[in-house]
């Protein structure tokens, strides 16, 4: 197996990695409940669903980190900022573990009525912080690395545009819930979701099976090689 497909393979796997958080909507669910601090039981689902979301924050970065020595070969400043998107992305899905984590330490400890603000303090602070983490900087993952992928042609041209058309969509949903025009977790809210979602996955899955593309390899280490060789021309002139 070459390098390349080396690296295609790694990064596919890691972005299919990033789907096991689904379950969360429904972990976090009881969370939700006005009264969930009073109640008692386990709270393995929140718990389970704060472990999922770290693996997907750790799978996300993957993703950039495995990508970065062959996309800075298209645009080494748009690729820096793709990882850059990509890592700040996972400090806002580590924020929001934190708060839910919080609203379970205070159930836990039985803190008693008086700390139902502040576990709906919590609960509201994870929703506006994964407005931003799991809804605007996807988008901008997803304009970012779709511009790098389409100019390289390291993947189908369709897979790129679908992140275009779901980076558009996801904005315009996000925009919606920040003016209460629907709910975070309404259906009009997931149904806007799927267009970035699909785009991922079908990355992952083409990046899995398929790899990148032979010619687009050979037309990016030859252009950069060729840039190379005319950096270095002068200094050899001078010699």
């Amino acid at each position: 197996m070459s390098p390349h497909r080396k690296t295609s393979l790694a990064a596919g796997v890691l972005y299919l990695l990033t789907f096991v958080s689904i379950p969360t909507l429904a972990l976090y669910g009881p969370v939700r409940g006005a009264n969930y601090i009073l109640g008692a039981g386990p709270d393995t689902g929140a718990l389970v669903g704060a472990i999922l979301e770290i693996i997907v924050a750790l799978a996300g970065i993957g993703t950039a980190a495995a990508l970065y020595p062959v996309l800075k070969r298209q645009n080494e400043g748009v690729a820096m900022g793709f990882v850059g998107s990509r890592t700040l992305e996972a400090s806002g899905l580590f924020a929001g573990v934190m708060c839910v984590l919080s609203v379970v330490s205070l159930r836990q400890a039985g803190a008693g009525a008086e700390s139902l603000v502040t576990s709906h303090a919590l609960v509201t602070m994870y929703d506006r912080i994964f407005l931003i983490s799991g809804g605007f900087i996807p988008a901008v993952n997803g304009v970012l690395l779709g511009f790098l992928l389409y100019r390289s042609r390291l993947v189908p041209r369709v897979l790129p545009l679908l992140g275009f058309i779901g980076a558009t969509v996801l904005v315009a949903a996000d925009l919606a819930v920040l003016f209460d025009l629907i709910g975070r977790t309404s259906t009009p809210a997931l149904v806007t979701a799927l267009p970035i979602a699909l785009w991922e996955f079908s990355l992952g899955v083409w990046l899995v099976v398929r790899g990148f593309k032979p010619s687009a390899i050979t037309a990016l280490y030859s252009r950069t090689a060729g840039v190379d060789n005319g950096s270095l021309a002068p200094v050899a002139a001078a010699r």
